[in-house]
C-alpha cells in the first residue's frame, strides 16, 4: 500500500508529469533543492535544535541558536542550490542567509521563554490509516498541548505571503494531521492549527470540526483514487515551474535549459531552434501587418467604388470587385435569441455542432460509445508565440 502525503498529492495537483518523474518514475531532479526550500530547512533545524535544548531545561541565549544556524548553513551550503531571483532581483545567497537569521531572532523574541506549551514532538514522523486503507504521512514540526486538554499543530513557514484567515481555514496539510492528533490522543478537547509566519513574525490559527475533517478525509481518498486511476499525466505549466528541478528533461523547458547553458551570443543565434523560433516570429509579424494593410485597402477600394458608381475595379494584370452585400450581425445577449427559437421549433434548424464541447467530453471519458466509432482521432499541431521571460 502506497503512503500517500500532502506533499505527494500537491505534486499531483501542481504539475502531474512532475509526480510522473519522482513518484512513478523515481528520478532524482538535477537541481538539489533552491534557495528557498534550504533556507527553510535551515531554519527548522535551527528551531527544532533549540526546542531539544529546552526540553532538558536548559537555558538557551539567542545567540547560541544564531551561531547554530549560521554553522548548519555553511556546512550544507552548495553552489549548486537554486536561486531564481538572483537576475531578476539582483538578490543572492546570502541575502537569504540574513533573511532565515532575522526569522529566527524574530522567533526567539517573540516566544521566549518557550513555556506557552508542553512539547510533545519535533518533526514528527509517523502515518494513519485513512477509511480506504491507504496511509498519510504524518510529519508535525511541532506538536503540543496544555493543561486543558488542547494540542497545538504547529507548522514553521518562511513563505515571502502572509496567510490570510481563509486560506488557513481551508489548508489540508495540518488539517488531516489533527486526525491524527485526535486518534492518537484520548484526552484531546480540541486541536489548533498553528502557522508560525516567520517572515511577518506573527501566527496564522485555525480549527476545524469533526465533520469538516471527515469531508477532508473523503476529499483526500478521491484524489488519491484519480491519481492511482491515472493513466496520463500532463505537463501543468505555472509559476511553479521556475522551482522545478526536473526543467532539464521537461519537454517545456529542454530547449530553454539548453540555450542558458550558451555563453556565446553567435552560438546561441546559430541554435536552429532559436532560428526557426525567430523566423515564424518574423513571419507572424508581417502576417499581422498583411492583414491590417489588406483591410486598408479594402476601405480603399469600396470608397473609390462608391466615388465612381463602379463595381468592378481594374489594375494591370487583375481586377478587383466590390460587391455589397447584407452581412447579418446578432445580438451580443444571444440567450433571448435562442430562446425565442427554441419556442417557434427552430433550434434545430439553425443550431450547429459544437466541436469544441465534443473535444471536450471525447478527452474525458465522457463522450456516447457509439458515436465514439465514428470519430477518427489524429495528431495535430497547435503553435502559439509568447515573449520569453525578462524578455
Amino acid at each position: 500500500m502506497v503512503c500517500y502525503s500532502h506533499s505527494r498529492v500537491s505534486a499531483y495537483e501542481n504539475c502531474p508529469y512532475q509526480y510522473k518523474l519522482r513518484y512513478i518514475d523515481k528520478i532524482k531532479p538535477e537541481i538539489p533543492t533552491t534557495i528557498e526550500a534550504f533556507m527553510g530547512d535551515m531554519v527548522h533545524q535551527s528551531l527544532e535544535h533549540l526546542y531539544k535544548l529546552k526540553k532538558f531545561k536548559k537555558r538557551v541565549a539567542k545567540s547560541s541558536i544564531i551561531k547554530f544556524y549560521k554553522d548548519l548553513w555553511k556546512k550544507n551550503y552548495s553552489g549548486d542550490i537554486l536561486i531564481v531571483k538572483a537576475d531578476s532581483e539582483n538578490v543572492n545567497a546570502e541575502n537569504y542567509r540574513k533573511m532565515g537569521e532575522k526569522f529566527i531572532s524574530d522567533y526567539y523574541e517573540r516566544m521566549k521563554p518557550f513555556e506557552d506549551m508542553t512539547i510533545l514532538g519535533l518533526e514528527t514522523q509517523d502515518r494513519m490509516t485513512l477509511s480506504d486503507g491507504n496511509q498519510w504521512h504524518v510529519r508535525i514540526d511541532k506538536l503540543g498541548c496544555d493543561s486543558e486538554g488542547n494540542y497545538y499543530v504547529c507548522d514553521y513557514k518562511t513563505n515571502a505571503r502572509m496567510k490570510d484567515q481563509e486560506e488557513a481555514d481551508s489548508d489540508r496539510q495540518l488539517a488531516m494531521y489533527s486526525i491524527w492528533v485526535k486518534d492518537k490522543f484520548k484526552d484531546c478537547k480540541s486541536v489548533k492549527l498553528v502557522w508560525h509566519m516567520l517572515a511577518f513574525d506573527k501566527d496564522a490559527i485555525s480549527e476545524r470540526t469533526d465533520e469538516q475533517l471527515e469531508k477532508l478525509q473523503q476529499e483526500i481518498i478521491e484524489k488519491i483514487k484519480e491519481i492511482e486511476n491515472a493513466t496520463e499525466f500532463p505537463r501543468k505549466q505555472t509559476a511553479l515551474c521556475n522551482y522545478c528541478g526536473y526543467k532539464e528533461m521537461c519537454p517545456s523547458f529542454k530547449h530553454e535549459t539548453e540555450l542558458d547553458k550558451i555563453e556565446d551570443v553567435k552560438k546561441f543565434k546559430e541554435n536552429e531552434g532559436v532560428k526557426l523560433v525567430d523566423e515564424y516570429s518574423e513571419v507572424k509579424t508581417k502576417l499581422v501587418e498583411l492583414k491590417k494593410a489588406e483591410e486598408d485597402f479594402k476601405e480603399k477600394l469600396v470608397d473609390y467604388a462608391r466615388q465612381f458608381g463602379i463595381d468592378v475595379v481594374y489594375g494591370s494584370n487583375n481586377k478587383c470587385s466590390v460587391k455589397e452585400i447584407d452581412k447579418i450581425v446578432l445580438p451580443e445577449d444571444k440567450e433571448e435569441l435562442i430562446a425565442i427559437m427554441k419556442d417557434k421549433g427552430l433550434w434545430e434548424d439553425y443550431s450547429m455542432l459544437n466541436h469544441f464541447r465534443v473535444k471536450g467530453d471525447f478527452s474525458k471519458g465522457n463522450f456516447d460509445k457509439d458515436l465514439k466509432k465514428m470519430i477518427e482521432v489524429v495528431k495535430d499541431y497547435r503553435l502559439s508565440l509568447s515573449k520569453r521571460k525578462g524578455e
